[in-house]
Protein backbone atom coordinates (compact mmCIF):
# COMPACT_ATOMS: atom_id res chain seq x y z
CA UNK A 1 0.00 0.00 0.00
CA UNK A 2 1.45 3.67 -0.58
CA UNK A 3 0.93 6.42 1.46
CA UNK A 4 0.46 10.14 0.16
CA UNK A 5 3.73 11.03 2.41
CA UNK A 6 6.25 10.97 -0.47
CA UNK A 7 3.85 13.38 -2.52
CA UNK A 8 4.17 15.99 -0.21
CA UNK A 9 6.75 17.94 -2.21
CA UNK A 10 4.85 17.45 -5.66
CA UNK A 11 1.42 17.52 -4.69
CA UNK A 12 1.78 21.35 -2.97
CA UNK A 13 -1.27 23.26 -3.31
CA UNK A 14 -2.84 20.69 -5.27
CA UNK A 15 -3.81 18.50 -1.91
CA UNK A 16 -7.02 19.77 -1.32
CA UNK A 17 -8.77 19.24 -4.76
CA UNK A 18 -6.99 15.91 -4.39
CA UNK A 19 -8.60 15.42 -0.60
CA UNK A 20 -11.59 16.48 -2.15
CA UNK A 21 -11.87 13.75 -4.74
CA UNK A 22 -11.22 11.34 -2.93
CA UNK A 23 -13.54 12.02 -0.28
CA UNK A 24 -16.20 12.68 -2.80
CA UNK A 25 -15.95 8.58 -3.76
CA UNK A 26 -15.69 7.76 -0.23
CA UNK A 27 -19.44 9.16 0.46
CA UNK A 28 -20.36 8.05 -2.56
CA UNK A 29 -19.72 4.47 -2.12
CA UNK A 30 -21.25 4.54 1.39
CA UNK A 31 -24.15 6.58 0.26
CA UNK A 32 -25.01 5.22 -2.90
CA UNK A 33 -23.39 1.43 -3.01
CA UNK A 34 -22.30 0.07 -5.80
CA UNK A 35 -24.44 2.15 -8.39
CA UNK A 36 -22.06 3.11 -11.40
CA UNK A 37 -20.46 6.82 -11.34
CA UNK A 38 -20.69 8.25 -14.95
CA UNK A 39 -19.44 12.41 -14.23
CA UNK A 40 -17.57 13.14 -10.97
CA UNK A 41 -15.19 16.37 -11.04
CA UNK A 42 -11.82 14.97 -11.86
CA UNK A 43 -9.20 17.71 -10.36
CA UNK A 44 -6.54 18.40 -12.81
CA UNK A 45 -3.87 16.90 -10.43
CA UNK A 46 -4.74 13.42 -11.57
CA UNK A 47 -2.76 11.92 -14.42
CA UNK A 48 -3.58 9.66 -17.01
CA UNK A 49 -7.06 8.76 -18.16
CA UNK A 50 -10.17 7.35 -15.91
CA UNK A 51 -12.63 4.49 -17.59
CA UNK A 52 -16.05 5.67 -17.21
CA UNK A 53 -18.41 5.11 -16.33
CA UNK A 54 -16.70 4.22 -12.26
CA UNK A 55 -17.58 0.69 -11.88
CA UNK A 56 -17.82 -0.87 -8.26
CA UNK A 57 -16.59 -4.17 -7.49
CA UNK A 58 -19.13 -4.90 -4.91
CA UNK A 59 -17.57 -7.57 -3.82
CA UNK A 60 -14.72 -5.11 -2.51
CA UNK A 61 -16.95 -2.80 -1.53
CA UNK A 62 -18.85 -5.09 1.15
CA UNK A 63 -15.56 -6.49 2.63
CA UNK A 64 -14.00 -2.92 3.19
CA UNK A 65 -17.17 -0.96 4.09
CA UNK A 66 -15.95 -0.65 7.79
CA UNK A 67 -12.31 0.29 6.78
CA UNK A 68 -14.01 3.29 4.72
CA UNK A 69 -16.49 3.98 7.61
CA UNK A 70 -12.91 4.40 9.81
CA UNK A 71 -11.68 6.44 7.20
CA UNK A 72 -14.64 8.82 6.24
CA UNK A 73 -14.11 9.72 10.33
CA UNK A 74 -11.00 10.47 10.28
CA UNK A 75 -11.28 12.62 7.11
CA UNK A 76 -14.59 14.47 7.89
CA UNK A 77 -12.66 16.68 9.93
CA UNK A 78 -10.34 18.02 6.98
CA UNK A 79 -13.72 17.81 4.50
CA UNK A 80 -15.83 19.75 6.47
CA UNK A 81 -12.92 22.30 7.25
CA UNK A 82 -12.53 21.69 11.07
CA UNK A 83 -8.74 21.12 10.51
CA UNK A 84 -6.25 22.43 8.11
CA UNK A 85 -5.24 20.12 5.07
CA UNK A 86 -1.85 20.43 5.71
CA UNK A 87 1.33 18.38 3.51
CA UNK A 88 2.83 17.89 6.98
CA UNK A 89 -0.34 16.68 8.77
CA UNK A 90 1.49 12.41 8.66
CA UNK A 91 -2.27 10.99 9.74
CA UNK A 92 -4.04 12.83 6.95
CA UNK A 93 -1.38 12.00 4.83
CA UNK A 94 -1.47 8.32 5.92
CA UNK A 95 -5.38 8.43 5.57
CA UNK A 96 -5.32 9.54 2.09
CA UNK A 97 -3.09 6.57 1.20
CA UNK A 98 -5.21 4.23 2.61
CA UNK A 99 -8.41 5.72 0.97
CA UNK A 100 -6.86 5.82 -2.07
CA UNK A 101 -5.46 2.38 -2.18
CA UNK A 102 -9.10 1.37 -1.37
CA UNK A 103 -10.91 3.19 -4.12
CA UNK A 104 -8.44 1.97 -6.68
CA UNK A 105 -8.86 -2.09 -5.62
CA UNK A 106 -13.38 -1.12 -5.70
CA UNK A 107 -12.87 0.90 -8.99
CA UNK A 108 -10.23 -1.67 -10.51
CA UNK A 109 -8.60 1.76 -11.59
CA UNK A 110 -5.27 3.45 -10.77
CA UNK A 111 -5.52 6.98 -9.06
CA UNK A 112 -2.65 8.89 -10.27
CA UNK A 113 -1.09 12.34 -9.20
CA UNK A 114 0.98 14.40 -10.85
CA UNK A 115 4.70 14.04 -9.94
CA UNK A 116 4.32 10.97 -8.56
CA UNK A 117 6.23 8.14 -9.84
CA UNK A 118 4.21 5.31 -10.50
CA UNK A 119 1.44 4.23 -13.73
CA UNK A 120 -0.93 6.57 -14.78
CA UNK A 121 -4.44 7.17 -14.08
CA UNK A 122 -6.49 4.10 -15.46
CA UNK A 123 -8.41 0.80 -16.05
CA UNK A 124 -6.26 -1.98 -14.09
CA UNK A 125 -6.89 -6.17 -13.43
CA UNK A 126 -4.92 -8.23 -10.87
CA UNK A 127 -6.32 -11.36 -11.25
CA UNK A 128 -4.63 -14.37 -8.36
CA UNK A 129 -6.07 -17.81 -8.97
CA UNK A 130 -4.68 -21.26 -8.49
CA UNK A 131 -6.21 -23.39 -11.16
CA UNK A 132 -7.82 -22.25 -14.33
CA UNK A 133 -10.34 -25.37 -15.29
CA UNK A 134 -13.21 -22.86 -17.93
CA UNK A 135 -12.35 -19.50 -19.15
CA UNK A 136 -10.40 -16.65 -17.13
CA UNK A 137 -10.58 -12.99 -18.66
CA UNK A 138 -8.57 -10.50 -16.87
CA UNK A 139 -9.94 -7.54 -19.13
CA UNK A 140 -12.46 -7.14 -22.33
CA UNK A 141 -13.21 -3.97 -23.44
CA UNK A 142 -14.06 -2.29 -26.51
CA UNK A 143 -12.88 0.82 -26.33
CA UNK A 144 -10.44 2.27 -23.44
CA UNK A 145 -9.03 5.48 -23.58
CA UNK A 146 -5.76 5.79 -21.53
CA UNK A 147 -3.31 2.86 -20.04
CA UNK A 148 -4.36 -0.04 -18.78
CA UNK A 149 -2.91 -2.92 -17.67
CA UNK A 150 -3.51 -6.68 -16.13
CA UNK A 151 -1.65 -8.79 -13.96
CA UNK A 152 -2.06 -12.60 -13.48
CA UNK A 153 -0.88 -14.54 -10.80
CA UNK A 154 -1.66 -18.30 -12.04
CA UNK A 155 -0.78 -21.69 -10.51
CA UNK A 156 -2.14 -23.90 -13.29
CA UNK A 157 -4.59 -24.08 -16.20
CA UNK A 158 -5.95 -27.36 -17.14
CA UNK A 159 -6.04 -28.67 -20.52
CA UNK A 160 -8.98 -26.96 -22.25
CA UNK A 161 -8.78 -24.41 -19.52
CA UNK A 162 -7.83 -20.82 -21.34
CA UNK A 163 -6.31 -17.51 -19.35
CA UNK A 164 -6.23 -13.76 -21.34
CA UNK A 165 -4.96 -11.24 -20.17
CA UNK A 166 -6.72 -9.01 -22.14
CA UNK A 167 -8.53 -8.54 -24.79
CA UNK A 168 -9.80 -4.95 -26.51
CA UNK A 169 -10.94 -3.31 -29.52
CA UNK A 170 -8.46 0.03 -28.97
CA UNK A 171 -6.56 0.47 -25.67
CA UNK A 172 -5.52 3.78 -26.45
CA UNK A 173 -4.13 6.93 -28.23
CA UNK A 174 -5.88 8.45 -31.27
CA UNK A 175 -8.97 7.57 -32.27
CA UNK A 176 -9.24 5.69 -35.64
CA UNK A 177 -10.50 8.51 -38.47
Amino acid sequence: MTDFSALSAVIGAGLTPTMTFLYQRLERLLDRGDAPESDPEIPAELTGTLSFPLQVNSDQLAARRQELERLRGELSVYHRGSAPIDLTDAPLMQALGRLRCILEEIYGQRLTFVGEERQESGPFVHQRAEHVAGQQTGMDADEITGAASVLQEIGTVEQGGVSIGMRARRIGGPRPS
